[in-house]
This record gives structure tokens, sequence and C-alpha cells, in this order.
């Protein structure tokens, strides 16, 4: 299959591209710049371009029998007004310009699979939150939820869409447990605020074969939870981490210290949602690592 990735050299592409390529896939891949380019497996197609911007590199997206489309400025930096515009149209303005580049009936088959996220249910207490639960209303959430409405506007173009919320990707070499490791390994780690805000999590491994269970399944459509089947409070996952690590978690943070060091991004981490995955449980995907503490010990003992 011709694969089209756009936010391809993050974390989650990283992974996600020499998976595919082993599957037999041809990825083309849109880049910014070259540095970025020579990170990229061998095999890997290259296209420049910005996709905040209409360009040349739009013509891969009429040529791709897939699209996926992972760009988006971190939201792991403090929100001022600068950051909310970059996180906000970085994911719009990339959903926006590869949606208006699909023609109506050039591939038949043609899949977008976009990215969202577990922000999209705001901080919502103890439910659990299908694929069919209501959206939050602090920023996150509405920028999930306006970016959800970019992409499910190639529906009328004939193309199957679904949007993928992931949860906290866990994996070595980037993503949050990157963040958290040097803490935890010195022993100055704990719980955050109260720590029964909940965590839906998902192993990189887990999220990568997605994908291609996506694209070996034309039934799935629409909005899909990317996380494990079992999300655990914060305080359990603290405790885990620290004896996967045999290293003490006594030191808890208190809420206004988070707040004081995160600013708005701050509430984002203390309200967390428990974001259950109603339609991979359906579909009877293979989970991995469902649970937290056999995915902390293939990443931290390998």
């Amino acid at each position: 299959m011709r694969i089209f990735i756009v936010g391809g050299t993050g974390f989650i592409g990283s992974h996600l591209i020499p998976r595919l390529l082993q599957d037999g896939h041809t990825v083309r891949v849109l880049v910014r710049s070259p540095g970025k380019a020579s990170q990229l497996p061998a095999g890997t197609g290259v296209v420049a371009g910005d996709p905040t911007m209409p360009g040349h590199w739009r013509n891969e997206v009429r040529n791709a029998e897939a699209i996926i489309n992972l760009a988006g400025f971190n939201i792991f930096a403090r929100w001022t007004a600068k950051n909310k515009h970059l996180i906000r149209d970085s994911r719009i303005l990339s959903t926006r310009n590869i949606v208006e580049a699909i023609v109506p009936d050039i591939t038949p088959a043609q899949t977008l699979i976009n990215a969202s996220a577990v922000g999209y249910y705001g901080g919502n207490g103890d439910a659990d939150k299908n694929e069919d639960a209501l959206a939050g209303d602090d920023f996150l959430a509405r920028v999930c939820v306006d970016w959800e409405k970019e992409a499910f506007k190639a529906c009328h173009k004939g193309t199957r869409v679904i949007t993928t919320r992931f949860g906290i990707v866990l994996g070595r070499g980037g993503g949050a447990l990157t963040k958290m490791l040097p803490a935890f390994r010195l022993g100055i780690a704990g719980r955050l605020g109260s720590g029964r805000q909940w965590f839906s999590w998902i192993h990189v491994d887990d999220l990568v074969a997605l994908f291609p269970f996506f694209l070996d399944h034309p039934e799935i459509a629409g909005a899909v939870n990317c996380c494990a089947p079992h999300p655990v409070r914060n305080v359990d996952f603290t405790k885990t981490l620290g004896r996967v690590l045999r290293r003490p978690t006594i030191l808890p943070v208190p809420r206004l210290v988070v707040e004081a060091a995160l600013g708005e991004l701050g509430t984002v981490v203390l309200d967390g949602a428990r974001m259950v995955p109603g339609v991979l449980i359906k579909h009877r995907f293979p989970f991995r690592y469902p649970d937290l503490d056999s995915a902390l010990q293939e990443i931290v003992h390998p």
C-alpha cells in the first residue's frame, strides 16, 4: 500500500515507519528540513514541505492510498499565548491542508488516519470514557474537537476517516516516560497532587501495531480510543514505576507546585480522564501490553 505520513519524524513516527516498511508498504514522509530526512530509515521516501501551508507536497495526498497525520506542536510546553497558538494551528492547519488536497474517487480505497488525543475528554472524573462520551470544555478539549472536525470533512469526499485519540504513549527513547525517568531513578518522585487522577496510557509497540490493524480492518471508522484496556490512577502508576525501578516514590508533588510550574498545562496533568478502548475491544485488537506492569517491565528492563 502507498502510505503518506505527515509528522513522521517524532517519537511515534520513529517507531511506526520501520514497522510499515517491514510490512512491505511504500512509505513517503513529509519533512520540513533536510536534517529531519537524515533520521528516517533507509527505503523511506522524502517529501519537503510545511504541513501548515499549502504546497506541492499535497500531490502526495492525491497519490496515497492511506494518509497518516501525526503533525502537532508538543503540548508539554508551558502554555503561553504563543504556544497555545502553535498547538492549535499545527493541528488544525495540517489537517485542513490534507483534506483540501483529497480528490474524490481518485483512489477509491483511500483512508485518512488522523491523530487526536485523550485530551478530547477534558478532566472528567471517574466515569469511563468510551468513544461516544462527550468532549470536555478546556483548551485542549476544544482543540481536539476542532481537529477532529477538520479530519471528518474528508468523509464527504468518500474517504474513510479514523481519528486516533492517543493515551499517554510509553516507550524507550522518547514520549512522556523519558521526562519522568530521571526523577524516578533518583528516588525523588511521587504522586502528583492527590494522585487520584486517571492515567490513560498505551505502550508504543501497541500503538504502532494499531495502524496496520486499521488498514486491515476497513470496517473501522470514526473516533478510536488508542489506549490500553486498564487505565490506572496517577498514584498507582507512580507506585508501579517505582517498584519496577526498585526506587522509592515517597515525595508527592503538591497541586500548587504543579500548577505553578506548568501553568494551565498543570490542570491537564492533574485532571485526567478514564479513557477506555471500546472500539479496539469490540474488534479484538491483540494488545501485547494490556497492563501497566508488563509495559513498564519491557521498557525499563528490555
